[in-house]
Parts: structure tokens; C-alpha cells; sequence
């Protein structure tokens, strides 16, 4: 993720990895500063925090391999389970995204 972002991992709580901030704006007026992608290292699966519109995805969720998906969060068992180059373009994609690029 450092490579397809440019920035540096920092832990967000106990186990999650972001790179990047943004400021989340919600309906009721509130803020928060969260990371623009990340990922937590789950016993049972690797969570990978990319997709801020879902739908914009679908293709390469076709193409990714195994993976199982929430409401913006990609779950994957084994890395060797999907295509490392479908992933790291959902990750630039998704670090985008969230920029509004």
C-alpha cells in the first residue's frame, strides 16, 4: 500500500494499518479524520479498507480472484488467492476516490 499511495503506514487502534487522512464528513454535521486506505491483519481474514463507492468497483472485484466484500471493506483469506495487480489498482483507485480525484 505504501507503494500505490506514497505514504507511510500508521496504526489507526489496536490493528489497522492507513495511509493517508481525510476528513469523513457525516449527515448529522459531525467529523472525523480516517484513513484514505488500510488494512487489518484478521486471524480468520485480511481486511483491506479501499472502496468508498462499491459500485464503481465492479469490474475489478470480477477480475480480483477469492474475496468476499462489506460494506466498504474487501475481506481476502491469502494473498495468493487473488491478482496482486487487480488489488493494487483498487488501492490507487480507492486512494483517489477518497480524494475526490
Amino acid at each position: 500500500m505504501e507503494e500505490e499511495t506514497g505514504e507511510k503506514g500508521v496504526l489507526w487502534g489496536p490493528n489497522i494499518v492507513g495511509f493517508g487522512t481525510y476528513t469523513q464528513k457525516y449527515a448529522n454535521g459531525k467529523e472525523a479524520d480516517w484513513m484514505r486506505v488500510g488494512f487489518s491483519p484478521r486471524k480468520a481474514k485480511m481486511s483491506v479498507y479501499i472502496m468508498s463507492n462499491r459500485e464503481r468497483y465492479d469490474d475489478l472485484l470480477s477480475r480480483l480472484g477469492k474475496h468476499k466484500t462489506g460494506k466498504s471493506c474487501l475481506y481476502i483469506n491469502k494473498l495468493t488467492d487473488i491478482d496482486e495487480a487487480v488489488l493494487r489498482e483498487m488501492i490507487r483507485e480507492g486512494f483517489k476516490d477518497v480524494r475526490g480525484e
